[in-house]
């Protein structure tokens, strides 16, 4: 989707080095961020498009959501690991790096986003996007039924929060990273997504009765 080799005064060359992960955890997910970040420190910079390749579907789809087009997303996702690079030396470990990765994301969607488009969440996509090729009529039931239920909660929302609800249930951000993403205190991020789980249970509860 994007070029994975960064640019500038800082590009890296790229070697002949592979790691390969397999399925992670969230705790893992973060510990093998940390060891790529930690081995580009050390001088393997061309390590840096593992990171592309692990974070990159997540901006692309933040990028969507903001800006509602392919090519703008894709400069946007660009420019956001182009930054990431540039700061990776500024990464202190004290959140982990795929939060921090998406409030780089957050701020730069935030500076350039035409105002007079509105955000629009993940939920709002084709459900057929959102679908798994693989799953079963019962489960692609539910995820469309899920989905309609958070976009749900997601049309009461002022637009500025509904990022709050995509960062919670696409995302699998807390409380506390949301608010470290997007400034947002964690009562109002708390309150938002709360509602969106009472909608949710309402919808999954009239599919199980029906």
């Amino acid at each position: 989707m994007i070029d994975e080799t960064p640019k500038g005064d800082l590009e890296p060359k790229l070697e002949k080095t592979e790691i390969v992960f397999q399925k992670e955890g969230k705790g893992e997910a973060d510990f093998n961020d940390r060891l790529i970040v930690s081995q580009i420190a050390a001088g393997q910079k061309d390590l840096f498009r593992l990171l592309v390749r692990r974070h990159e579907k997540a901006v692309y789809g933040m990028g969507m959501s903001f800006f509602r087009n392919h090519e703008d997303a894709s400069d946007f996702t660009q420019e956001v690991f182009l930054k990431v690079f540039r700061s990776l030396s500024r990464f202190e470990g004290r959140s982990r790096f795929s939060t921090w990765l998406y409030k780089i994301a957050y701020n730069t969607a935030l500076n350039e986003v035409n105002r007079k488009k509105e955000y629009q969440s993940l939920a709002e996509e084709d459900t057929e996007k959102l679908v798994n090729n693989n799953d079963t009529p019962e489960r692609t039931v539910l995820r469309n039924a899920a989905s309609t239920a958070v976009r749900a909660a997601i049309e009461e929302l002022p637009e500025r929060f509904r990022i709050c609800i995509d960062l919670f249930f696409f995302y699998d951000r807390s409380y506390q990273e949301i608010e470290a993403i997007t400034g947002i205190p964690v009562n109002t991020i708390k309150s938002h997504v709360f509602r969106a789980k009472i909608l949710l249970k309402e919808k999954l509860e009239s599919f199980v009765e029906n």
